[in-house]
């Protein structure tokens, strides 16, 4: 297999496909002791729980054993990526090269797999029923341009700055995000909230937040139960702990699965198409 399907644009190839994956979030990512992991563990070191088919030996006890990071960590495609397509099939297991090449490659393209994952948002947003197409064609070109980068050989992925990246796509993903906001009312709320806004543990339990943006905001431990987040924006947003029971997300802009996989839900929690539901909720 020399490529894999993100190669098409098609957004359903921007999760994680850990069976394609020679593990690497397991090995090339450091994390440190903490309520997400029990020990600390420095970035190109496997993970005492990998297996020599680079899989978890403990994968489904992961959250009782302390490794809550774990069942929350979403490559967005990044690790299938780099493994089957970068590295054509070659493993970091099978020469110091390849190790050191794919473990500073990984990082890289999963940042670029989350650009194309809001790029590819923003084209469904902006797109009205029943056209040709061409008012998109902004947000077509930016995401045709970072999926090009990402097919990017380690040596030019390596030169890569992934910030200017952000940098271009960030205009694009603020107008996308004011056109779908404006075709609809403006929650009742909206003066409690806003970019950057610190709710760490806020009691926002069925407010009215239609319309407004929470980019970048700490929303830690809040309450969100019941809450109305059609075309709220949530780029960037920490909902860790969060409480999303019985609150209807599908309508949300730039929700990722990272953060759902952070925050608290229950079968009550209404998630967008193409969403998976944690297994710990």
């Amino acid at each position: 297999m020399s490529r894999t399907r993100v190669a098409l644009g098609r957004r359903e190839d921007l999760g994680a496909d850990c069976a394609n994956c020679f593990g690497l979030c397991c090995v090339a990512l450091a994390f440190a002791k903490s309520a997400d992991f029990p020990f600390d563990k420095a970035a190109g070191d496997p993970c005492t729980n990998l297996d020599d088919t680079d899989g978890c030996r403990i994968h489904p006890h992961l959250r009782e054993r302390g490794f809550s990071g774990c069942t929350v960590f979403d490559c967005s495609g990044a690790g299938q990526k780099v493994s089957r397509h970068t590295f054509a099939g070659r493993s970091w297991r099978d020469d110091p090269v390849t190790r050191r090449s794919m473990f500073a490659t990984f990082p890289i393209v999963r940042r670029l797999h989350d650009l194309l994952r809001y790029l590819d948002e923003a084209i469904a947003l902006v797109r009205p029923e029943g056209t040709d197409g061409s008012a998109e064609r902004p947000w077509v070109v930016a995401f045709e341009r970072v999926r090009r980068l990402s097919d990017g050989t380690p040596e030019e992925l390596a030169a890569l700055d992934v910030d200017a990246e952000y940098d271009r796509a960030r205009p694009l993903l603020l107008e996308a995000s004011e056109i779908v906001r404006r075709r609809g009312p403006v929650g009742s709320d909206h003066r409690r909230v806003g970019p950057g806004a610190d709710l760490v543990g806020a009691d926002l339990r069925d407010a009215d937040l239609r319309g407004t943006t929470l980019r970048g905001s700490l929303a830690i431990a809040a309450d969100l139960r019941g809450a109305r987040l059609d075309r709220c924006d949530l780029l960037g947003v920490d909902l860790r702990d969060a409480d999303l029971r019985g609150t209807d997300v599908r309508g949300a802009v730039f929700l990722t699965q990272m953060q759902v996989n952070a925050a608290r839900g229950d079968a009550a929690t209404d998630l967008p198409d193409g969403f998976r539901r944690p297994a710990h909720w």
